[in-house]
């Protein structure tokens, strides 16, 4: 499992087959049918995988802050497997860690006071921020605030002449000044979805 998803981080998920696994493997492609029945069996394990490597939304705390630290595991996880984003939600099969961490999501969501269909709605809306910002976030040509900034200097603003685009101008030139941090928007979006859900949790 640990090079099938050694392959997936570096070549992505639709360059991985059981034969380039069992290359990679040293071993024959039909040696790895004894422990996977095909590729869909393997994505679950991964898959299954990589909802192990998240944190799991820590009890004893007030339900932001324990969602907040899963997010931002989360986030930071999907970094790691890109190639995973998209097949979060997509397994009909869940393994023991996806559903342990669902459980564990879902109660905390519950323990919290929400009921039920607005734990779900919650969860929900979490998640796709979650899975939407890692999305985003994989694409960018820049990681750091550093990279921002020179990025933003050397190609962004000579493309945004003050005089036909003064407000794209103006928030380009507010970025490098401030030295904003692609990280950090995330935890601004996030703090702001918390914020909004807090007051549902006593609704009926």
């Amino acid at each position: 499992m640990i090079e099938a998803i050694r392959l997936a981080d570096c070549e992505g998920v639709d360059g991985l087959s059981m034969r380039r696994l069992a290359g990679a493997l040293g071993a024959g492609a039909m040696s790895l049918y004894y422990y996977v029945a095909n590729k869909e069996e393997l994505l679950d394990a991964m898959i299954d995988v990589v909802f192990e490597e998240i944190e799991l939304p820590p009890e004893g705390t007030d339900w932001q802050s324990a969602m907040r630290r899963r997010a931002v595991s989360a986030r930071q996880v999907l970094a790691r497997h890109p190639w995973a984003i998209g097949l979060m939600e997509s397994r009909t099969s869940p393994g023991p860690a996806n559903l342990r961490h669902r459980e564990a999501v879902t109660a905390c969501l519950r323990r919290a006071g929400f009921p039920v269909l607005m734990a779900t709605h919650a969860n929900w809306l979490l998640d796709s921020y979650v899975y939407g910002f890692a999305l985003q976030e994989a694409s960018l040509p820049f990681d750091t605030a550093d990279e921002l900034a020179n990025m933003t200097e050397d190609v962004f603003l000579p493309q945004l002449p003050p005089d036909e685009f003064p407000y794209l101008n103006e928030s380009a030139a507010a970025l490098v000044a401030a030295g904003c941090d692609p990280a950090e928007e995330f935890i601004f979006g996030l703090d702001l979805i918390l914020a909004a859900l807090d007051p549902l949790r006593a609704s009926a």
